[in-house]
């Protein structure tokens, strides 16, 4: 046990080791990350900060140039890109250049490579180009390797193996969130190209240097006009003026404005003669030599021969047939006239045939040798056959050669190769790095180059553009435009909020709404056309894995709110003007007491504030004086008065007196039930009582389950009655088709009784004849009817009672 705890402790350890090492390589990469190249950077914080670091890097040049900055466009344009999100792309590797990574700049094109990428790429060249040679030439060469875009050749020697700043002083440079990235911020002192003996200002800086700003004395390029001050990097400089130098002709002088370098040929055209002088013709004056096609045609010095050269100034010289000659072959020389031919010697010719192994065995003779006609053992081309022919065939077999070109992919399948087989003449056609094009080139081994296509990432608008390497351009992000977006709005209004170009939607609108309302006010809440809401009722989604099939927020237009322009509005009761808003704009109660005099003209409405139809007296809303009359009595009256408080004088005195009434002399039994048997409720009356009886009474249904309460006059005289409703006559079936299911059942159960008596009586005549005296007792099985029929009546007729209990005294 004490092992294996000891095991657990150790795993637990191992495990929180290796949490902890990757929790701090996230947080590394997490902090490289906040410096890569440009994707934090597109704010206005972000632009305000790389305009100081340009101004900052140009201010030494500016200086010299009062100001001038129209010549570091270009050099601007690849400091942008360095700042640019993605315009920094490895071609090796179609990645991003993040400004803490070690790079290498090309100082043919200025194109930026991972310092990694390149290592590799100068490698893999060198090996392609080294691989083909034998172990015996390996080193003797210094071969080069080409830059992936300019293909600038580089020598072995010069493979970068160390990461510079772009001026190349510094090595490892320090990541500076202030300075250009890949930038030491020191002065660049690089010599400008073409070197005129100045160096370059700018801070450190990606591409080439800007033109020399330094201020020189010089004169134009004729050397006519006064030295003028100007800039070193355009100091030659034209004063217009003509050149007037001498051409080469002689004759005429150089009409031109004042030029750079050699003057052109002498336009004008003159009559000059050939070189032998026979001819004359119009040419133009800068080539003032020619020839024409005629035969020198001069007497030699032998006095036989004339000369046979084309048209020359040269003397003709010593006529080719005199002194000694040789016969055809070579082997004999003689000492002849000029004008008598060289005779053959009549020795073999042994002259080497175009074979290059065999002589010519004929004897001595002019003109060309005949081909060789010897046979030979003949080994074809690539050495695998041998046929005896004619020396001047040619023997190819029909081998066709295995080998594997220089690509190492395809076979040669040349026939009788020699072995040295030609490179491999079919198209790469792999697909390269940007996935959009394929390989122009021969086939080939190892990598291919880079794409050299740039593709144009546009904005929305498509009026500001930058070009980045091709396939780049899913990933790059669009650039900013600085202008204004163009599309119309989608909301009500006829013009939206200046706002710059963007992909995706236009933001929501922020005006002032202004739709007229029903009261006639302005909308002042902002525009609320594509208001964002979140729906309601959608699928809940088991877990993160599950993507929701609809948006949890819609864009809808949304009705204006309540009017709130403050309104002046009366109380109900007059007494006061407060404002409200528009939409509440109605008359309202305020916490005084109406006031207004009553009808009685003694006391005032104590009521609440509210609705009154009568502007200054009390109306039928105000509240009725239910005060007792406190008006004084007539002297000697010692009662009050009867009604209730009332304006004017009280009424006389009546003090009522005990007299008998009607029914004092009647039987009190005859007019005190009516004919339906109950009372009257009347006050006290002559005559007999009214046959219209108000009692109410209640009538019920014909199943006794509805009941109304109904004046029982209007029921003795048969003008009201109460049915059975759509439910009572449903519980009627019910209760119907239970009896009749009762009453059949009763009568299956009836008839298998006696079925079953009958066949034990027939079974007693057949079988038991011979026992007579002996009692035969029949048992009748019971049906499943008989044995489960209490079980089943006895919870049906309870849940019916219930249901008809409930209904009753819900109708109640």
């Amino acid at each position: 046990m004490v092992g294996v705890s000891q095991e657990q402790k150790l795993s637990s350890q191992k495990k929180f080791d290796e949490i902890k090492k990757a929790n701090q390589a996230a947080a590394k990469k997490l902090v490289e990350d906040q410096f890569s190249s440009s994707s934090e950077d597109d704010d206005e914080d972000a632009e305000v900060k790389q305009g100081k670091i340009l101004a900052k890097t140009f201010t030494i040049y500016t200086s010299q140039t009062d100001g001038d900055a129209s010549e570091l466009e270009r050099t601007r344009q690849y400091m942008n890109e360095a700042f640019q999100s993605g315009a920094m792309t490895c071609l090796i590797c179609i990645a991003s250049v993040k400004r803490n990574q070690a790079v290498w700049s090309c100082c043919g094109c200025f194109c930026i490579f991972h310092l990694v990428c390149i290592q590799k790429w100068a490698k893999d060249s060198l090996f392609l180009v080294s691989s083909p040679l034998t172990d015996d030439d390996f080193g003797k060469k210094d071969y080069p390797w080409p830059c992936p875009k300019c293909r600038f050749e580089y020598k072995r020697s010069e493979t970068p193996s160390r990461y510079y700043c772009y001026c190349g002083k510094v090595e490892n440079p320090a990541l500076d969130p202030w300075l250009v990235p890949h930038s030491c911020g020191q002065i660049c002192e690089r010599e400008f190209k073409p070197s005129c003996g100045h160096k370059c200002l700018l801070l450190c800086h990606p591409g080439p240097c800007p033109p020399c700003p330094k201020m020189v004395t010089t004169t134009c390029h004729c050397k006519k006009a006064k030295p003028v001050p100007r800039r070193c990097s355009a100091k030659e400089w034209s004063c217009r003026l003509p050149c007037g130098r001498t051409l080469l002709c002689g004759q005429h002088t150089c009409e031109n404005s004042c030029h750079a370098g050699d003057c052109q040929p002498c336009p004008r055209v003159s009559k000059q003669r050939c070189i032998c002088g026979r001819q004359t013709a119009e040419r133009l004056c800068a080539s003032p030599q020619w020839q024409c096609d005629q035969v020198c045609g001069k007497c030699l010095p032998c006095g036989n021969h004339t000369c046979e050269r084309v048209c020359h100034a040269d003397p003709c010289g010593d006529c080719p047939r005199s002194g000694k000659r040789s016969c055809p072959c070579e082997k004999s020389k003689f000492t002849l006239p000029c004008t008598e031919d060289v005779p053959t010697c009549g020795d073999s010719c042994d002259k080497v045939l175009e074979c290059g192994i065999h002589k010519c065995s004929q004897r001595c003779h002019r003109g060309p040798c005949e081909i060789c006609r010897q046979e030979v053992e003949k080994q074809c081309r690539c050495g695998k056959h041998t046929k005896r022919m004619p020396c001047h065939k040619p023997y190819l077999c029909e081998t066709k050669c295995t080998k594997i070109r220089d690509c190492q992919k395809h076979q040669c399948r040349r026939k009788c190769c020699s072995g040295n087989c030609p490179p491999c003449d079919q198209v790469c056609g792999r697909t390269l790095g940007c996935r959009n094009h394929k390989c122009p080139s021969g086939c080939h081994r190892g990598s291919c180059n880079p794409c050299p296509e740039t593709v144009d990432v546009k904005c929305n608008c498509g009026k500001t553009v930058i070009k980045v390497p091709c396939g780049r351009e899913r990933t790059i992000k669009p650039p900013k435009c600085k202008q204004l977006c163009s599309r119309p709005p989608t909301c009500h209004h006829s013009t939206q909020e200046k706002h710059y170009c963007h992909f995706g939607r236009c933001p929501p609108c922020r005006q002032s709404c202004q739709k007229t309302l029903a009261c006639g006010h302005l909308c002042p809440v902002s525009c609320h056309d594509e208001a964002l809401v979140k729906q309601t009722g959608l699928h809940q989604s088991a877990g993160p894995w599950e993507q929701p099939s609809e948006p949890a927020f819609i864009q809808t237009a949304l009705p204006c709110p309540p009017c709130e322009v403050p309104v002046p509005v009366e109380c109900l009761g007059q007494h006061e003007v407060s404002p409200l808003p528009c939409h509440s704009a109605n008359p309202y109660p305020c916490v005084r007491f109406c006031g207004r005099l009553l009808d009685c003209q003694n006391h005032t409405c104590m009521k609440e504030c509210h609705h009154v139809t009568k502007l200054n007296s009390a109306g039928p809303e105000c509240l009725q004086c239910e005060e007792e009359c406190t008006k004084p009595r007539p002297s000697g009256c010692p009662h009050r008065c009867v009604l209730p408080c009332h304006p004017g004088d009280c009424p006389s005195c009546l003090q009522m007196l005990k007299i008998k009434c009607h029914l004092s002399d009647l039987n009190p039994t005859f007019h005190l039930n009516l004919p339906c048997g109950h009372r009257c409720k009347e006050i006290c009356h002559s005559g007999s009582c009214p046959l219209n009886c108000s009692q109410k009474v209640k009538l019920r249904c014909l199943c006794k389950r509805l009941k109304k309460e109904i004046q029982c006059s209007k029921i003795k005289e048969g003008q009201v009655s109460l049915e059975c409703d759509a439910l009572c006559k449903e519980m009627k079936r019910k209760a119907s088709e239970i009896k009749e299911a009762e009453a059949k059942a009763a009568v299956e159960e009836e008839k298998r009784r006696q079925q079953a008596e009958l066949e034990a009586f027939e079974n007693r005549l057949k079988g038991r004849r011979k026992n007579k005296r002996r009692k035969d007792e029949v048992e009748v099985e019971q049906s499943s009817w008989q044995k489960y029929k209490n079980l089943i009546m006895l919870p049906v007729f309870g849940v019916a009672v219930v249901m008809v209990a409930w209904l009753m005294v819900y109708n109640d």
